[in-house]
């Protein structure tokens, strides 16, 4: 006798969670969830909803300001040197003494070539913020610059002598007359540096570098003007 009939698609029924059991894996599911965020902090809360949406759009527009940038670039460079002069100078010194009751005066004497190099520039730490200012829309870049100063004045070692050095009979050898001519020899190195254009080409030469950087940095025009070395600034 044969059993009674089975219905094919019982086994598939078998495989189907009841509802009781997915109330219960939901029920699992929610308590982990909970536990999580608790471990985690109320940050969680916050954030993780924001993972799945969209950006947020931008409630500010940030314009760059292009004058800091080239302050700092020019500040970088520090001392500009844009001239070096080369002088020559011949320095003629006596040490007149008295002896013999002022009745004989002795003289120490010498000659002294000097060569000589003076270094002229533009001290750039001096810019202050006030000093630049860049126009995004125009592109045109307005410098204010000190004027141009003396950095270094050396004599040449190797080129400077004492040509002649004579010392009467009764004169004291000054061991001092050499030094004095040397710093003599120095400052007028220095003054004929700065007689006739030399300032002026020291001026263009800077004119030409700053207004070259500040092109690399975008500025379509540069405007330059001078002020006096002790006139304001950072």
């Amino acid at each position: 006798m044969e059993g009674p009939l089975q219905d094919p698609y019982a086994s598939a029924a078998v495989h189907a969670p009841r509802p009781r059991a997915q109330a219960g894996r939901a029920a699992r599911i929610a308590l982990l969830v909970v536990a999580l965020f608790a471990s985690v902090g109320f940050g969680a809360l916050v954030v993780a909803p924001r993972l799945g949406g969209p950006a947020p759009a931008p409630s500010s527009v940030v314009v760059a300001r292009p004058s800091p940038a080239l302050l700092i670039a020019i500040r970088d460079l520090s001392r500009l040197e844009t001239t070096e002069v080369h002088v020559e100078k011949v320095v003629d010194l006596a040490d007149r003494q008295n002896r013999l009751f002022g009745l004989v005066q002795a003289t120490d004497a010498l000659l002294l070539v000097a060569v000589g190099h003076v270094t002229i520039g533009v001290d750039l730490a001096r810019i202050g913020e006030g000093d630049i200012a860049m126009d995004p829309e125009t592109g045109v870049a307005r410098l204010t610059l000190p004027a141009p100063e003396v950095f270094s004045t050396r004599l040449d070692e190797d080129e400077t002598y004492v040509y002649t050095r004579s010392t009467s009979l009764l004169a004291r050898r000054n061991e001092q007359l050499e030094g004095r001519a040397r710093k003599e020899a120095t400052a007028a190195i220095e003054k004929a540096a700065l007689e006739g254009n030399v300032m002026a080409r020291a001026k263009a030469q800077a004119e030409r570098q700053i207004t070259a950087l500040a092109t690399q940095l975008g500025a379509k025009r540069v405007e330059i003007r001078w002020r006096e070395v002790g006139g304001g600034g950072g």
